[in-house]
This record gives structure tokens, sequence and C-alpha cells, in this order.
């Protein structure tokens, strides 16, 4: 799908087997997954660009450790031939990376933003891209949240977590629809 300056590329962040460990137990969104698979079989059936960022993290306590055994990304959404793999260290997509330029070399303007989890590298990446100048088209159901603790022991639930997250995204850094909305909007 192009806008005015550009096609609107999908942009998969984080979904690699990491966020199956244990400490990512709780999701809001079961099948946050299969949702993010029909948007990029979308993408890819209309040949429209797609950008995987995946999370190499230094911390080897950390399950996206760069080296540990579930680093990979998951078979469900693996890059094909022509796509765009953004390599990350920080929760944000766009700090230390290629993704901004990978994003101006489509001369893209917009993007479609999926992945996990919506308060943690989602939220900094939708912040900083729109700080950046970018517009993100975020679909509720193709991404999820995990149960919150707070340091004075309140906690909340992933599905409270991840309907919180959006809604502040929503007013001010992001266009938040469903999937069914992406796709009705980018369909030729």
């Amino acid at each position: 799908m192009k806008d005015q300056s550009g096609p609107i590329p999908l942009v998969i962040l984080d979904v690699q087997e990491a966020i199956d460990q244990p400490n990512w137990e709780g999701k809001s969104n079961p099948g946050y997954l299969a949702v993010i698979q029909r948007l990029l079989e979308h993408w890819r059936s209309n040949d429209w660009p797609v950008i995987h960022v995946k999370h190499n993290e230094r911390t080897p306590a950390s399950s996206y450790y760069v080296h540990g055994p579930w680093n990979g990304i998951k078979k469900e959404v693996a890059p094909v031939a022509g796509e765009i793999v953004v390599s990350k260290q920080e929760n944000c997509a766009f700090i230390g990376t290629e993704l901004d330029a990978a994003l101006k070399h489509l001369q893209a303007t917009r993007l479609v933003l999926t992945g996990v989890v919506i308060h943690n590298s989602m939220d900094a990446t939708v912040r900083a891209g729109k700080a950046l100048g970018y517009g993100i088209i975020l679909p509720s159901d193709a991404t999820t949240a995990v149960p919150v603790s707070g340091t004075n022991g309140a906690s909340w639930s992933a599905t409270t977590v991840h309907e919180l997250t959006l809604a502040i995204l929503g007013n001010e850094y992001a266009d938040v629809m469903s999937s069914e909305e992406v796709i009705a909007q980018f369909t030729i």
C-alpha cells in the first residue's frame, strides 16, 4: 500500500521464541500471533514492504539474549528473501538501529506496527516513531501484554495493561484500529 510519499511497510517487532518463555506468561490476547500472520500474508500477497525487528539483548539473563537459545524469530513470521531485518539492542526499535534509514529508503512516512509487548518495546517504538515524524498505525489485536506489578505491590492484569496502553497511545501517538480495519483500509 502506498500513501502520498511511498509504501506503507508492515513492521514486526520482537516476535521471537523468547516471548514464549516463562517470564512472559499470562499474556493478554493469546491470538496475537495469528493476527500478525494474517497481516503478513496480506502484505506479502500485495508485494508491500515488510520489516522484521529482532531484539538482540546483551544481558545473558534475558530470554532475548543474542546468543541464547530463544533469540530466533518465530517461524510463523520468519523473514523471506527480500524482507528487511533490523537488529536492536534497546527497547526502542529506532535507537541504535537502521530502522529510520530503512523507512527513509522506502520513502515511507507511515507504518503499521505489530509485535510484542505493547507496554514495553512497542510503546517505546511508537513514541519515538511519532517524535521522528512517522504516522503509526497500531492494530490492537496484533500485539499483547503481560501482567505488571508495581514497586508498591500493586498489580495489573495483562488485559488491563493492554487496554490502557492502547488507550494512551491511541490518544496521541498512533492510529489504533483492529487488524480487520487495517486490512479493509489497505486492500487494493
